[in-house]
């Protein structure tokens, strides 16, 4: 079984010989790495971060979630009021459009940055390991079809990996010349 073309998708990263970069001692700011300069943070982007981040904590909490179920609560008892008319119908399907389009970019804001954090830790675990290919490194940026291939290959080697006995075994998309 020959693994997908990876080192053509994702270029190796050497091992470094130190620490890689992580959260400076000193400042709990990450580092850069190494030979890079570090880049200005622009104030709006750090502004809308922290903003993101906290809205959508926030949006998740019972309390939120209160305050939504209490505002429907509201409305549709004060509907006997304006006598269920349009405008009393408009007043709640223009708020929550409102407020869902804004909330979609904020929560999509804060995944993206959950992410990105994420393929970091990962990325920094395969080129720490000795026994990981580094040739998995910064695969998220492959195409949907690259991705299912290499997909493949993880599957075919579970399935034989499931015929042997000794399952404590390691393996990787390093493993080309492994027998079926």
């Amino acid at each position: 079984m020959q693994p997908p073309a990876v080192n053509q998708m994702a270029p190796a990263v050497g091992r470094p010989a130190g620490p890689g970069p992580g959260p400076s001692a000193t400042s709990g700011t990450p580092a850069c790495a190494p030979g890079s300069a570090p880049r200005p943070h622009s104030a709006i982007v750090a502004t809308f971060d922290r903003f993101a981040s906290q809205v959508t904590r926030w949006a998740g909490s019972p309390v939120a979630f209160a305050i939504a179920f209490l505002s429907i609560a509201v409305w549709a008892s004060v509907g006997r009021l304006f006598d269920f008319s349009e405008n009393w119908q408009l007043v709640i399907n223009t708020g929550t459009t409102i407020v869902t389009f804004l909330m979609v970019f904020l929560i999509q804001q804060s995944q993206n940055k959950d992410s990105v954090a994420l393929h970091l830790k990962i990325n920094e675990l395969l080129a720490a390991n000795q026994r990981a290919s580094n040739r998995m490194i910064g695969i998220e940026g492959l195409d949907e079809q690259d991705l299912r291939d290499l997909a493949a290959f993880y599957q075919q080697l579970a399935e034989r990996v499931g015929t042997r006995q000794d399952d404590r075994t390691a393996h990787s998309i390093d493993d080309d010349a492994s027998p079926a």
